[in-house]
């Protein structure tokens, strides 16, 4: 079935998947008509889910209906706090269960919920309390003290709530188990009213994410209700899908369990995948730390369906010596997006696993999901990030932003749809220069083929010019990913007196392999063209550095090639 025939039959008038035109800010716009309005709408529907497990960490089991009168009391005692519709409430805590109850806490009642990076340092954390104005935040122990020095400069805090924390709390402060308890007590927490705010609306301010930069401070991405929860429908879309394509109707959904391992203050973590899994009924594992011996005992012992987060994750399970001594046949998908991924990863993750391979493409900026691939689309295109949802429209735009390009031809990636953020938080110029009309410039080239699908090419940034001559690094990197001995690769340009600039590779082998400058530098050779192949190629022991979306931090990676660099 074409992908066509399966999108008129899943969004067909009455189906779960039916669609509407609204006019957002100014734009009209395809919308799930069946979204659900609020996120206090969705967490109050989880209750439904009774005493099925929500999360999981270490030895700690949490009920939905655990989970829901935690959020109910937190929330009444934030209304008690006098925190009102548009106050903003941050959140800095590693993957625990407390981070959902926080997040759906203080959206209900209409607050800005701004998740901050755990991995950001004191002065990071400052920056972004006082650009977003926080009035109330809540810290886990280790971020409460990375920051505990600077709380008292902070001009717009007025409370500051701590979790998990040992030691003694100066007067002020409060511990969040003196609201709600562990979370082994919230069970047994009094049923109360929920307190949601009766006028949120979709287009209502949700959250602030700030986006994962590389350079410079982060921008504040300011996200709506509608944003978090297109998302819910976006990945039911693209579950059922796969089913059509190939002559099957799609199964009524059943709750999974998966092992969520990146973190929930980015929005591959906390809009595609958390908002769904309190919508399906989703048993979500956090990890402390990603370890893959770790990883593979949760899967075995919990059966778990579903995982991922980056291709580097995928590859360690795959190629780790002691996965033969593990029972992983209850996967069921391995999903993963923020970077490009080799087509043998694809593959294998199939044939060895048995479990169907997922990616897709999105940013901060239009809060995850505006494409995604799944099944066998994606094992017949691998180097796509698939095409987009059905309420998203692409185009790809010539250099000068005004000019639409041909079905084919690269260009930089513009999105548009519900999913799509209203700007940056207390920044109009640059929001001016990113969003047009409804539409996000994405800073990405890539092209579309001719049913759709979208192919990213490169970030524009990391377009390496040589001599005048355009080398996408993704291409490259394809090319040693293929390489056998492969499991981590970046390219970089750095500079020369000529040329401008020449390629250059940090790879990472797999475990037990071995691999030569020389013989990486053939490889390309036989591939692509003489002038994409790496001048200089550098071999670590630990897979690349990433920043939490999963993107390599290329810019720490150039200080390898001081020598060629100088040359």
């Amino acid at each position: 079935m074409s992908l066509a025939q399966a999108g008129a039959l899943l969004t067909a008038p009455g189906q779960k998947f039916e669609m509407d035109e609204l006019t957002i800010r100014g734009v009209p716009t395809r919308v799930w008509k069946h979204a659900p309005a609020n996120l206090a709408l969705l967490i109050q529907a989880s209750r439904a889910h009774g005493g099925r497990i929500f999360t999981i960490h270490e030895d700690e089991r949490v009920s939905f209906e655990a989970n829901f009168r935690a959020t109910a009391h937190l929330a009444a005692t934030l209304r008690e706090m006098g925190v009102r519709k548009g106050d903003r409430v941050a959140l800095a805590m590693r993957n625990l269960p407390e981070w959902p109850v926080i997040f759906f806490a203080a959206v209900s009642i209409g607050a800005i919920l701004v998740p901050l990076n755990a991995w950001w340092t004191g002065g990071e954390l400052d920056y972004a309390l006082r650009d977003s104005g926080t009035r109330v935040l809540f810290l886990d122990g280790e971020r409460y003290d990375r920051l505990q020095s600077r709380l008292a400069d902070l001009p717009d805090l007025d409370r500051v709530v701590v979790s998990r924390c040992q030691g003694e709390l100066p007067e002020g402060t409060g511990r969040l188990e003196d609201i709600v308890g562990k979370p082994g007590d919230w069970a047994s927490l009094p049923d109360i009213a929920f307190p949601a705010d009766p006028d949120l609306a979709p287009e209502d301010d949700a959250t602030i994410f700030y986006t994962s930069g590389t350079t410079g401070h982060p921008k504040g991405a300011l996200g709506t209700h509608r944003n978090l929860a297109t998302n819910i429908l976006s990945s039911g879309y693209c579950g059922a899908r796969p089913y059509l394509r190939r002559g099957e109707m799609p199964p009524e959904p059943t709750p999974k369990t998966g092992l969520l391992v990146i973190p929930l203050f980015h929005v591959t973590a906390c809009s595609a995948s958390l908002m769904g899994a309190v919508a399906a009924g989703h048993t979500t594992i956090f990890m402390r730390k990603w370890d893959p011996v770790a990883a593979m005992a949760i899967i075995e012992r919990e059966r778990v369906n579903i995982t991922g987060g980056v291709p580097t994750i995928a590859w360690q399970l795959l190629e780790h010596p002691e996965r033969a001594n593990y029972d992983l046949s209850s996967l069921e998908a391995i999903s993963y997006g923020g970077a490009p991924a080799a087509p043998e990863l694809v593959k294998r993750i199939f044939t060895e696993f048995g479990a169907l391979p997922g990616s897709g493409w999105g940013m901060t900026e239009t809060m995850a999901t505006v494409t995604q691939h799944m099944g066998e689309d994606y094992l017949n295109r691998p180097t796509s990030a698939g095409p987009p949802v059905p309420v998203a429209e692409l185009k790809i735009m010539d250099v000068d932003g005004a000019t639409e390009l041909p079905v084919g031809e690269v260009g930089e990636l513009w999105a548009k749809g519900p999913m799509i953020v209203k700007g940056y938080w207390n920044k109009p110029e640059a929001t001016a220069d990113c969003f047009r009309d409804g539409w996000v410039r994405t800073g990405d080239l890539a092209r579309l083929d001719e049913e759709g699908f979208l192919f990213i090419v490169d970030r524009a940034k990391d377009m390496i010019i040589r001599g005048g001559e355009n080398i996408y690094s993704s291409e490259v990197e394809d090319v040693l990913y293929a390489h056998p001995a492969v499991t981590d690769a970046a390219l970089i340009g750095i500079p020369h007196k000529q040329l401008g600039e020449e390629p250059a590779a940090v790879v990472h082998l797999a475990p037990g392999m071995a691999a030569s400058e020389a013989e990486l530098q053939a490889w390309v050779r036989e591939r692509l063209a003489g002038f994409k192949v790496p001048v200089a190629i550098r071999f670590v022991t630990a897979t690349l550095p990433r920043n939490a979306n999963g993107k390599i931090l290329k810019t720490e990676l150039r200080g390898l090639f001081v020598d060629e660099a100088a040359a």
